[in-house]
């Protein structure tokens, strides 16, 4: 087994012998057969998770979990890990001749799934005031919103006890399990990139201004609190890339995020709007505090979906989808972070949007230097360019993006690889343009 899976198991082990032992505490205290002398469940001490032992060790650290908040995360684990742990939970009510209401729970798959209700009896059995500072904690933005517990949505005109536990998606990915319908109902999809600073491919001044952007996320926190800013300038940043597709938006964002260790994560917010419509404010919250706690960069594609010429209101659709628009402008607002608007065009951005961000920055078609370059540093290494290749007429011909020449590379390099001889033929380069022209609507 691999070292890093065995710490992580190692660890939910305890976690669940712990929660196994204060469940067994709980419920021989609750019915009157408690073993000698015997502790409260509160006062056994979690098991010992030296930190950066394990993944779930680094996580427990980093959200800064006590001993209550680990219990109902462990709770919240065994449907998963241990389902047999609470099977003691379906124990029968003789004077009611069904389950015990304390003990909560809901069936899920023939398995006892915990709730709230289970959590406060765990926490405090039949004590008021433990059972208030269990109701507390599952109250808590950080522990139950989407960070350690999914979102507690209760069934319609349930109490939030009534509510199931499950480990948040963040949780489920420690040991690699499907992050559910808790995953998929963000609209949000992390995006990274495999190559450096260097391989942007841009105008100077437009890399100068990407750079006031990374400045301003390894300064930040100096400027607006150490040098006493905050008062006067806005915690976040904003600024809108525009340009046309394969330019190197996407790529600039992926890039800052990783010259300062900042995960960047993708909004389509074309889909935010067909899909959530009606739900839209409530996933974008969602996705903005997990943001702020995470320090992630957003990335707003396909902008125009909500950032256009405003609506004229002739609907209660239209009314609402102003509404949205202006509740989001007001999270970008407040937001402490970097967020970038991605669009194909600037016309398509409300002149009163634009004003209210700190950058905009055009990304230009490649002139024929920048696509001498992009066609010289698209070859991977084993491929070999014959002697028929003439990149640098390609370059002076034919005005296309960064991301099209890339497209034109892995066609030919794979009809290189069909064939096993690792070279690159002008004929397939041509071949490659052609079809890329065509998608354009473009003569070769």
């Amino acid at each position: 087994m691999d070292k890093k899976l065995n710490a992580l198991a190692r660890h939910l082990d305890a976690e669940l012998d712990w929660l196994a032992a204060v469940l067994q505490r709980r419920l021989n205290s609750y019915f009157g057969n408690p073993p000698a002398n015997p502790p409260l469940p509160g006062e056994m001490k979690p098991p010992a998770l030296p930190e950066g032992a394990s993944t779930f060790s680094t996580f427990v650290t980093a959200h800064k979990l006590n001993a209550a908040q680990r219990l109902v995360l462990a709770l919240a684990l065994a449907p998963v890990l241990r389902p047999q742990l609470l099977d003691a939970l379906w124990a029968r009510n003789e004077a009611t001749q069904r389950g015990f209401s304390e003990f909560g729970g809901v069936h899920g798959g023939g398995q006892f799934v915990p709730t709230g209700e289970t959590a406060c009896f765990l926490l405090a059995g039949d004590e008021l005031a433990g059972r208030l500072q269990a109701i507390a904690l599952l109250g808590g933005e950080s522990f139950a919103a989407g960070e350690v517990l999914q979102s507690l949505v209760p069934p319609e005109g349930d109490t939030l006890l009534a509510a199931a536990l499950r480990p948040a998606a963040p949780v489920l990915a420690l040991f690699g399990a499907d992050a559910g319908a808790e995953g998929a109902a963000l609209p949000v999809q992390r995006v990274s990139t495999g190559l450096g600073w260097k391989d942007l491919v841009l105008p100077q001044p437009i890399l100068d201004q990407l750079e006031e952007i990374r400045d301003w996320l390894t300064h930040c926190h100096t400027l607006l609190h150490t040098w006493g800013m905050l008062s006067r300038l806005r915690p976040g940043y904003t600024c809108l890339f525009y340009g046309p597709p394969g330019t190197g938006k996407t790529l600039s964002a992926c890039l800052l995020g990783k010259l300062c260790q900042r995960e960047v994560h993708r909004i389509d917010l074309s889909m935010v709007v067909s899909k959530y419509i009606g739900e839209t404010e409530k996933n974008l919250a969602r996705v903005f505090d997990i943001a702020e706690r995470r320090g992630w960069i957003l990335f707003f594609d396909e902008a125009d979906a909500l950032f256009g010429q405003r609506t004229r209101v002739d609907s209660a659709h239209d009314r609402y989808a102003n509404q949205e628009v202006s509740y989001l402008l007001q999270r970008i607002e407040d937001f402490s972070g970097v967020v970038i608007l991605s669009s194909n065009l600037r016309a398509n951005i409300d002149e009163a949007f634009l004003r209210r961000f700190q950058a905009v920055i055009v990304f230009p078609m490649p002139q024929a230097p920048e696509r001498l370059r992009l066609w010289t540093e698209a070859l991977p290494a084993p491929l070999k360019a014959d002697r028929e290749m003439d990149f640098a007429a390609l370059a002076e011909r034919y005005d296309v993006s960064g991301g099209t020449i890339m497209n034109v590379i892995r066609y030919a390099a794979l009809r290189s690889l069909v064939r096993g001889d690792r070279k690159l033929r002008a004929e397939d380069v041509d071949d490659g343009l052609r079809r890329e022209l065509q998608k354009e609507g473009r003569g070769f």
